[in-house]
């Protein structure tokens, strides 16, 4: 008599159980990286846009990304959140600093800490 081999249905209940909840937690995670990613961009932009205006301060750096907010459809955080500061040595810095948190089933989630910041030179 020949013993058989192969994976019995327990088996693979334990082995696509975990491949299953990995997929799932991977399917909820990246709408907010594709998010970060686009206010990094809309960020880096704007800093490339205002790189040469010597007349710049706080507001003007904050209605200037928040148009490009608007028309990247950045929706990650609000414009307002974004934190303009200018060092000792005149250069300008946006810096968004925030946490989302992602439901995955029950009580069981996901937090996310994004800190990205961007000189304007």
């Amino acid at each position: 008599m020949r013993k058989q081999r192969g994976v019995t249905v327990i088996g693979w209940i334990f082995l696509l159980v975990p491949v299953a909840i990995v997929l799932y937690a991977g399917i909820r995670v990246v709408p907010e990286y594709l998010g970060y990613y686009k206010l990094v961009s809309a960020m880096k932009e704007t800093a490339s846009q205002l790189k040469s205006d010597e007349t710049l301060d706080a507001k003007t750096v904050t209605r200037a990304l928040e148009r490009r907010f608007d028309t990247g459809y950045v929706e990650a955080v609000p414009a307002e959140e974004v934190e303009v500061s200018r060092d000792d040595g005149g250069t300008w810095t946006m810096t968004a600093d925030y946490e989302k948190t992602v439901p995955l089933f029950g009580s069981l989630s996901l937090l996310m800490s994004f800190n990205k910041s961007v000189a304007i030179e």
